[in-house]
């Protein structure tokens, strides 16, 4: 499973990682373009956009495939139900708060110590379709990484005797080890958010909070950068 998705995500960025410490360019007079066009012409840009979304969601699928039991469900299994809708929003919406805020402050420091390159969220051409994608693609990374880094994974370790300790670091080292390309600050910023979902995810059995505060938090970065970075002094 991992090897098919934040695994693999994981190595590469690793190797990312070393090629920007190798380079001239300090760290931080870097750049990292997420979200980029893959195409000049519009058509098939959205269709490469939308391509690209539902592939990344297949190890999701796989995920919960490989969940299900014999009479539960996969969703039900990890809390990614929609059983308590409101209350699932709220506690997403304090969990983006707790953990998004803080995280300008990373990133800031971050370039500040040439610990971090600089991270232009969102590298689309302007389309009728931009802002649309941009909210797919951060539904989407929410839902790879929660499902699959701590839902999936957490589950599996516990059922393999993990100690509670060892599976939230798991986790959290998986995530931080795909955000690698992004400089070790980020990704240390990211285990950071990874103990505080993993702690989460263990005291509640439920997924899907973690995965309307990932959401959140890659919403306002992508469609707020795409938005207001022009006017905020930031290009890209």
């Amino acid at each position: 499973m991992l090897g098919l998705s934040l695994g693999q995500s994981g190595v590469y960025a690793m190797v990312r990682l070393v090629d920007r410490l190798t380079r001239e360019e300090r760290l931080s007079q870097q750049r990292a373009t997420m979200n980029t066009s893959r195409h000049e012409r519009e058509y098939l840009d959205l269709t490469y956009q939308l391509l690209g979304i539902g592939f990344a969601l297949v190890p999701v699928a796989l995920a919960l495939f490989l969940l299900s039991e014999p009479g539960q469900s996969a969703l039900r299994r990890i809390g990614l139900e929609l059983s308590r809708p409101w209350r699932d929003v709220v506690i997403g919406a304090g969990l983006a708060a707790v953990i998004g805020i803080p995280g300008l402050g990373v990133y800031a420091l971050g370039l500040a110590l040439d610990w971090n390159v600089s991270i232009s969220p969102s590298g689309l051409n302007d389309h009728w379709w931009t802002v649309p994608i941009l909210i797919l693609a951060a539904l989407k990374n929410a839902l790879l990484e929660e499902v699959v880094a701590v839902g999936y994974l957490m589950t599996r370790l516990r059922q393999l005797g993990w100690q509670v300790p060892a599976m939230i670091a798991a986790s959290a080292v998986l995530r931080g080890s795909y955000h690698l390309y992004q400089g070790y600050g980020m990704a240390l910023g990211n285990v950071a958010m990874g103990v505080v979902f993993g702690w989460w995810y263990h005291r509640t059995g439920r997924v899907m909070p973690l995965v309307i505060a990932h959401t959140i938090i890659d919403v306002v970065s992508f469609v707020g950068y795409e938005l207001f970075g022009e006017q905020l002094g930031v290009s890209s």
